[in-house]
């Protein structure tokens, strides 16, 4: 099963308000859970590392710079620019970094993009981790969004952190391992939970987050 369609959206919801009621209130809180699928490949894991620990506006200015003076964001196109062309649409030097290995590794036919989508979720979160500067949060939001896997949570974000606590009325902020725990309760739904607790951060706490989605 893939997270492909806004109907698959609501079926996930439809099974998370069934398995743990204390969902029901968040969901009716969230308002409209949006897909939010991109294709998998380059382009998607490039978005994602872009938007890695900065705002969401900051990372579409950044995105929309890149596809500006590309057309195109795939592997050979990112490898033809030039370090000063990189920092001339804002990257720094450890996105150009991991976007260049991922890149490289593209080109070489030693990362999958495709293939990684029908990979074990944590197969996959180790081949993708293998590479400079892709951590988990990377290749989780991948997974999500990009191979569209249904029963991921990205426990180290730090939105879905302040999210859980709210709606679960936690007297901190969980870390990502008690997170981890308590996600459990949401499988195998977790990818869709995530999207709602997204939603619910975006509506009910208004804050533009650190991390944040491509």
């Amino acid at each position: 099963m893939r997270i492909s369609s806004d109907h698959d959206v609501c079926r996930g919801l439809a099974a998370l308000g069934a398995l743990d009621p204390r969902l029901a209130p968040v969901i009716a809180a969230a308002g409209p859970v949006p897909l939010r699928r991109s294709e998998p490949g380059f382009s998607g894991l490039a978005a994602i590392i872009v938007s890695q620990m900065i705002s969401k506006a900051s990372a579409a200015a950044i995105w929309n710079r890149l596809v500006l003076r590309l057309g195109t964001v795939d592997a050979p196109a990112f490898l033809s620019l030039a370090e000063a062309e990189c920092r001339a649409v804002g990257l720094s030097g450890a996105k150009i970094k991991a976007l260049r290995a991922a890149a490289a590794a593209v080109e070489a036919g030693l990362l999958d993009l495709d293939g990684i989508c029908d990979m074990d979720p944590q197969a996959a979160i180790g081949t993708l981790g293998a590479l400079p500067g892709i951590g988990r949060w990377t290749a989780e939001v991948y997974l999500v969004f990009c191979a569209g896997h249904p029963d991921v949570f990205p426990v180290g974000d730090v939105a879905l952190q302040s999210a859980v606590a709210r709606a679960l009325c936690l007297d901190a902020r969980p870390s990502a391992r008690v997170l981890e725990g308590l996600s459990l309760a949401w499988s195998p739904w977790r990818s869709v939970a995530a999207r709602l607790f997204w939603a619910y951060y975006a509506s009910s706490l208004r804050r533009d987050a650190a991390q944040v989605l491509p």
